[in-house]
């Protein structure tokens, strides 16, 4: 079995890399941070003994997932799975304070990448009558909060782009699966905060966060069905929050 996973570089991709590593797929690792890749396949490599094919590239830019999709050759061709993970948050100002450089980011990655990436890898799986694109989206993609406009509009089109494209995929053979987190404890809030580490802390205090793994744990309980079965859609939360904005801190 052959995974392409997306933002592989930390949090959830690196650790949905690991996971599947472990269970003996054979790996096809994306990310911008070369260095990062390098060492992420290396370790994966030799941990595991699986075959595993890393290629740098910005899912932002077309002409490179293009690129990047064309170089495939042979059995690195045949992707079983593809796990559609890279995202970000950049910034949480009102609409009328927004930053549209932030913006621009979060509407780039986590809708167009998922577009550039989805086009390119699912004619090879109709084309093998199989496969399976879990998309990994957020609570944010089912209800808005306070200044989080952006973000929550481009997860509620990775939920609405979830559900149609299982209607485009049935036929052929295809499953597509949403996985939508809730406070998870990643780099996501140091990236949404530009760095300010101690900013980011603040989101998760006083409660116990969901972690990279347990998101990787749901990524591949729902690739790991039995053919007949598809899991449409999946919403996990840390047991302390009931919504985007009702979180109990200790």
């Amino acid at each position: 079995m052959l995974a392409f996973i997306t933002g592989a570089t930390a949090g959830f991709g690196k650790a949905t890399a690991e996971l599947f590593a472990s269970k003996g797929w054979s790996l096809i690792i994306t990310g911008r941070r070369k260095v990062r890749l390098d060492v992420l396949e290396k370790n994966l490599r030799e941990r595991y003994g699986i075959n595993v094919k890393s290629l740098p590239f910005d899912v932002t830019q077309p002409a490179q997932v293009k690129a990047a999709v064309d170089s495939l050759q042979g059995e690195w061709k045949n992707i079983d799975l593809l796990v559609n993970n890279a995202g970000l948050a950049v910034g949480l100002n009102s609409i009328q304070e927004g930053n549209l450089d932030d913006w621009e980011r979060m509407i780039d990655t986590n809708i167009k990448g998922l577009l550039y990436m989805t086009r390119s890898i699912a004619p090879l799986m109709i084309a093998r009558g199989q496969g399976h694109i879990i998309n990994i989206g957020s609570v944010a993609g089912k209800e808005v909060y306070a200044n989080g406009n952006v973000y929550c509009a481009t997860k509620h089109a990775v939920d609405a782009l979830s559900r149609a494209m299982r209607i485009d995929m049935v036929k052929h053979g295809i499953k597509v699966t949403q996985v939508a987190p809730g406070l998870a404890e990643t780099e996501f809030s140091i990236v949404r905060f530009k760095g300010d580490e101690e900013r980011a802390k603040s989101v998760y205090k006083g409660l116990q966060p969901l972690t990279a793994e347990d998101i990787a744990e749901t990524v591949f309980w729902a690739a790991s069905r039995p053919p007949h079965v598809n899991i449409l859609d999946i919403v996990l939360t840390p047991a302390a929050q009931a919504n985007s904005t009702t979180v109990v801190r200790q």
